[in-house]
């Protein structure tokens, strides 16, 4: 978990460097399903629990950074592997193909009391650009799909802005919901 030298935090997935499995491309969506099941639960808990003790004792302890750090890192496996960027099932515990950096806060000095309770609003605006994203991704995804059913690979351009936008993703998360930091997220697709 190092400290990420922009926003406090990086994603990054691994390129598949090797054809991707036809089979499991066309079956993916039946195949997400169970471990969609066991991320959808224990999403909740990622928010609920900074969100009180940021506000009531202003902390943000480090085991419930780490459980939200290795929570995050579980969900982008998910994610990655429902946008094809990876035949191999998405593992609850091992990194595999995505790596993701997040800077610990400070809570007495790094982040305000009571800004939780207003980050939502906040970024509203975030939320509008990801709504335009996650169409525009939806249709990357589908034209992705075809061309791994007929290629076997993932076309660079295409998982390239499907990284970006799972990293834009990550960012406003990491800002509204794990409030890991009240640096405001930036406009941005970058990777960084």
């Amino acid at each position: 978990m190092a400290q990420a030298t922009g926003y406090p935090a990086i994603l990054s997935i691994a390129y598949p460097d090797r054809p991707l499995s036809r089979l499991s491309t066309f079956f993916r969506p039946l195949l997400v399903i169970p471990i969609l099941i066991v991320a959808a639960l224990l999403t909740p808990l990622a928010t609920a629990p900074p969100l009180l003790l940021l506000v009531f004792r202003r902390k943000y302890p480090r085991w419930w950074f780490d459980w939200n750090y290795e929570l995050l890192k579980f969900q982008n496996r998910v994610l990655a592997y429902m946008s094809l960027m990876s035949d191999e099932y998405p593992s609850t515990d091992d990194d595999q193909y995505v790596h993701l950096e997040l800077a610990y806060p400070n809570a007495a000095n790094d982040l305000n009391r009571l800004l939780p309770l207003v980050k939502w609003l906040l970024a509203i605006p975030h939320y509008v650009v990801l709504a335009v994203l996650e169409v525009i991704a939806l249709v990357v995804l589908f034209i992705a799909w075809l061309a791994i059913l007929f290629t076997g690979r993932y076309p660079r351009a295409l998982f390239d802005f499907m990284h970006s936008v799972m990293s834009y993703t990550l960012r406003v998360e990491v800002y509204t919901l794990v409030l890991m930091t009240d640096r405001y997220p930036p406009f941005s697709l970058s990777t960084t």
